[in-house]
């Protein structure tokens, strides 16, 4: 499931619930998703997000489509060629190796 904002003019189009609701009722409400229905989230009467149902596929799929959706994440612009995964394999210690990746997060944050 994902949980995206929502445009103006589509809550007359899926079931709509208030937050309170969702949250005495989330499991039932989450099976409906499961089941395809689309669920608008209301404030009150604000309309402030829409749980929907991933499209069918595996999960990792679905968690990369979670990630393009909220913008941590670029969609592929090509396929791996299937020379890529014939390559060696870099030939580092696991210990440099997760200190790289470390420090590119900390010069990233």
């Amino acid at each position: 499931m994902a949980i995206i904002a929502i445009r103006p003019g589509l809550e007359d189009d899926v079931r709509t619930v208030n937050v309170a609701d969702l949250k005495n009722r989330l499991s039932a409400y989450l099976k409906q998703v499961r089941e395809g229905e689309a669920i608008l989230i209301k404030d009150r009467t604000d309309p402030i997000a829409l749980i929907i149902p991933l499209p069918a596929g595996n999960d990792v799929d679905a968690d990369v489509g979670v990630l393009v959706a909220s913008g941590k994440a670029r969609p592929p612009r090509a396929s791996l060629s299937p020379a890529f995964w014939a390559l060696p394999a870099p030939r580092i210690p696991l210990v440099r190796a997760a200190g790289a990746v470390s420090a590119d997060r900390d010069e990233s944050a």
